[in-house]
């Protein structure tokens, strides 16, 4: 029931009703085939053997195939051989090269973009603009955000330049693919450009809003994202206060691991470096709030007291914080001394202050080192300090 070089075997009744034919018309050279059935007595070709395609007769539907194991065998698909395409490799590279360029391309596009929309050449709130176009691609919905470039795949006279410009030097010549070929070729393309569009424009609005310019991917340390036993932000909802420009910011978030929640709050540890930020912190706002008595026209000699009454005092000693609440809530014993753990971190008032996970980029300044996102060979539950 199939050809050879040296030999035919009568023809055999149509059995296309079968479905092969429809999926075997297509066949080019260069294709891949693996061999599903042949009743040829002589042959030593085994189901699953794989062969590259020599030529297609789709008149008479015989398949001429330069077999992997050196075999010549040519299939007659009338007469009941049956084959199967699979993935060709060289193919693959094709599409491999296209999408390569293609994102280099976009990352090109979106560098552009970036200088006119939240860069040096942008004007108005560019935090904003990156506020929105980040929460928008982080949403997977970020193509054509703010004039985000974007490549049109349906665009064939595009596809062919590219091709022709891109492909490696022994790809098949753009006018010998067929159909799926052609989309698969434009696509990679595109896809490449979008991708590496999205993911750069993700970069640079992460690297307007951190406040330390970090273009790190901090998702995982979103409000919504933080665990117990993970790391997160923290600052309180006490903290928010308008800057120059009216806008509600955190001026100082501190960077924690989770390790247990206290009335809806947080409560986390933190290194010795975020602890002592918290202590100046606590510092700053008194001095602010001394300063705000003073405009307010309180007198010099009371100032001290009523700071004291509204705010606790905080100070190391040693390695040991102590928080003096002793005027705030008028208790000679309102002093708490807080030592490190045994990995030398703290709980700065962990079940006193209104502590809560907050945005990142929320925040003016960042205390602390925020941890990589856990990989797949890393446990996502960070542990505790």
């Amino acid at each position: 029931m199939t050809r050879s070089d040296n030999h035919t075997s009568p023809p055999q009744p149509d059995d296309s009703a079968t479905g092969h034919r429809s999926a075997l018309d297509t066949s080019r050279k260069g294709d891949r085939v693996a061999l599903e059935h042949t009743s040829d007595p002589h042959t030593r070709l085994h189901p699953g053997d794989e062969g590259t395609v020599r030529r297609y007769d789709p008149e008479q539907r015989v398949l001429d195939v330069d077999w992997d194991s050196g075999s010549r065998l040519s299939m007659l698909l009338d007469a009941g051989d049956r084959v199967r395409h699979v993935p060709n490799a060289g193919w693959q590279r094709v599409l491999d090269a296209l999408h390569h360029t293609g994102a280099t391309a976009g990352r090109n596009a979106a560098e552009w973009w970036a200088q006119d929309t939240i860069g040096a050449r942008a004007s108005g709130d560019v935090a904003a603009t990156a506020r929105q176009v980040l929460t928008t691609i982080e949403a997977a919905d970020g193509r054509d955000t703010h004039g985000l470039p974007f490549a049109d795949r349906n665009d064939l006279a595009a596809g062919a330049a590219r091709y022709a410009e891109h492909a490696p030097p022994d790809a098949p010549p753009w006018e010998d693919l067929r159909g799926r070929q052609l989309d698969q070729a434009r696509w990679a393309w595109c896809d490449g450009f979008d991708e590496a569009v999205e993911a750069e424009a993700a970069r640079q609005c992460r690297r307007v809003l951190h406040p330390d310019g970090d273009d790190r991917d901090l998702q995982h340390v979103y409000p919504q994202r933080v665990r117990l036993g993970g790391p997160g932000v923290f600052a309180g909802d006490w903290a928010w206060t308008p800057n120059e420009a009216g806008d509600m910011r955190i001026p100082v978030g501190f960077v924690g691991t989770l390790v247990d929640t206290w009335n809806g709050w947080a409560v986390f540890t933190c290194t010795r470096e975020v602890a002592g930020a918290i202590v100046a912190d606590q510092q700053a706002a008194r001095d602010r709030y001394r300063r705000y008595l003073a405009t307010e026209g309180a007198a010099a000699a009371d100032l001290h007291r009523r700071v004291d009454q509204a705010m606790g005092r905080m100070w190391f000693d040693g390695d040991v914080i102590v928080a003096d609440d002793t005027r705030v809530q008028d208790d000679p014993g309102a002093i708490e001394r807080i030592s490190p753990n045994p990995k030398g971190c703290y709980v700065v008032m962990g079940w006193s202050w209104t502590w809560l996970p907050v945005h990142p980029y929320d925040c003016d300044r960042i205390a602390g080192t925020i941890p990589d996102a856990p990989t797949a060979t890393t446990p996502t539950p960070a542990k505790p300090h």
